[in-house]
């Protein structure tokens, strides 16, 4: 059992583990900052947040969410920042706009579409029509004449 609780010390020791000059002095705006970190996406690994990636990139982006921390500015604003110089991508958890509602619901509507134009068109087909006799006389000669 001790041995379970030093491993699983030893993990939360290493998911918390950053460089201790890039962390901000005061704990309150630390904490901010890594709330931000997790809701913004790393740009080279793109499924990951910031606050996991290893990247080069994600640790400047890390450094200037701090600055903006630092500097007293709210989440929405940093967000806003970000999304402003990198475009909404750079957030894991997109805001609800028209565009996005769009992208969501516009291939439900193409399903939904598509099933009604299929169900029209088969409910409006006509039915096969049989031959006439002339026509079947006609067929037989054929299939005679071609030993079938």
């Amino acid at each position: 059992m001790k041995r379970l609780l030093v491993a699983l010390a030893a993990v939360a020791c290493m998911a918390a583990a950053s460089d201790p000059a890039e962390r901000l002095p005061d704990p309150v705006q630390e904490a901010k900052a890594r709330e931000i970190f997790r809701d913004v996406r790393c740009m080279v690994c793109q499924n990951e947040s910031i606050d996991d990636s290893d990247a080069d990139l994600a640790q400047d982006l890390r450094r200037l969410v701090r600055e903006q921390v630092a500097a007293g500015r709210s989440e929405a604003q940093i967000k806003a920042y970000l999304t402003d110089r990198y475009g909404e991508f750079v957030l894991l958890t997109p805001s609800f706009s028209a565009g996005n509602l769009a992208l969501w619901i516009g291939p439900f509507l193409v399903l939904l579409v598509g099933g009604g134009l299929l169900f029209a068109r088969l409910r409006n087909r006509t039915p096969d029509a049989e031959l006439s006799q002339e026509e079947a006389d006609k067929l037989a000669r054929i299939s005679r004449d071609q030993g079938l």
